[in-house]
């Protein structure tokens, strides 16, 4: 079968698509026909052993996939034939995959193998962000970073979808009208975007900064925040770490809160699962509708991890095998 193989650590232009071995599946395990695959953030760093889990070349990345089960285990609760969406960690850009039962989920039928695809990683960090992390309440205001991004375009939607007021920031008006189109109240741009929200909130800030993105925005999203306000960090984009004065904690009593999705679901069995039935409902009543960039074949998995590391990408970027 095809699949994209990381065989050094050199970044995107070192993965390569090669001929592999369809997989073997051990007892309890799932197969699935992969349809789609989605492209993210950690992928790129897995192909420069800079991120967290750091698997050994050669190994085929890919944590999130749509497609049909090829092979379920008894008691499983899945069915030969059964759409579904998955979360198999690696081995995603390829044919087929394997994956735990446990994080094989079933795809509603309204929606596509393209939009399950889009779903895992970023719907359900941000849904733990939103929810878990952030204690999002109906009618609260929220400010999202990087928003036409896959991470961007989730949380404006899940935020949405839960009562939110949502303020989008992008850094050019091309990325200003895919924020729209994910559903954000209003948008400004990157530069100012602290004046901009000011005046929005008529200088009463934001309850909620949804910040995948890091950098030099860090202060100025602090300062955007109102009273008991959280800034949410998810991660780093923009390569730059910030530093927090904790100073500027005190001034309005505002946190600044870690979203480790993955070190919380790690050891607590079923949580993802419980995720994803919260999100079907959103699904099957059309509010969460993943905002597709592109759609690239697997070939092509080079130019799709550069559009991310560049950050060029806007929504979700898949392939297709």
């Amino acid at each position: 079968m095809r699949a994209a193989q990381v065989t050094r650590l050199d970044g995107p232009d070192a993965v390569e698509v090669v001929d592999v071995p369809s997989p073997d599946v051990p007892d309890g395990q799932v197969l699935i026909d992969v349809a789609a695959a989605g492209v993210s953030f950690p992928d790129v760093l897995l192909s420069r052993g800079e991120y967290q889990m750091k698997p050994p070349p050669p190994f085929v990345p890919g944590a999130e996939v749509a497609g049909v089960v090829r092979v379920a285990p008894a008691g499983s609760g899945l069915e030969v034939g059964d759409r579904v969406a998955a979360f198999p960690f690696l081995g995603g850009f390829a044919e087929q995959v394997v994956c735990d039962p446990a994080f094989v989920f079933p795809l509603p039928e309204n929606v596509t193998f393209e939009q399950g695809a889009a779903l895992p990683m970023n719907y359900l960090t941000c849904h733990f962000a939103l929810r878990q992390r952030g204690r999002l309440a109906e009618g609260e205001k929220v400010l999202v970073h990087g928003a036409a991004g896959g991470i961007g375009t989730a949380a404006i939607q899940l935020a949405k979808a839960w009562g939110a007021t949502v303020y989008a920031v992008v850094s050019d008006d091309a990325k200003a009208d895919v924020a729209r189109q994910a559903g954000a109240d209003e948008v400004v741009l990157a530069e100012g975007f602290k004046n901009a929200v000011a005046e929005l909130t008529s200088g009463h800030g934001v309850d909620i900064v949804v910040d995948p993105v890091g950098g030099d925005r860090f202060t100025d999203s602090l300062r955007s925040l109102a009273p008991l306000g959280r800034l949410l960090v998810i991660g780093f984009t923009a390569g730059s770490i910030p530093e927090v004065k904790v100073n500027r904690l005190l001034l309005n009593n505002i946190d600044v809160v870690g979203v480790g999705w993955g070190a919380f679901w790690t050891g607590r069995p079923g949580y993802i699962r419980k995720q994803w039935d919260d999100l079907v409902p959103l699904l099957e009543a059309g509010q969460l509708d993943p905002v597709i960039g592109e759609v690239r074949d697997l070939g092509e998995i080079g130019a799709a991890l550069l559009d991310i590391d560049e950050r060029r990408a806007t929504g979700k970027i898949l392939l297709t095998p």
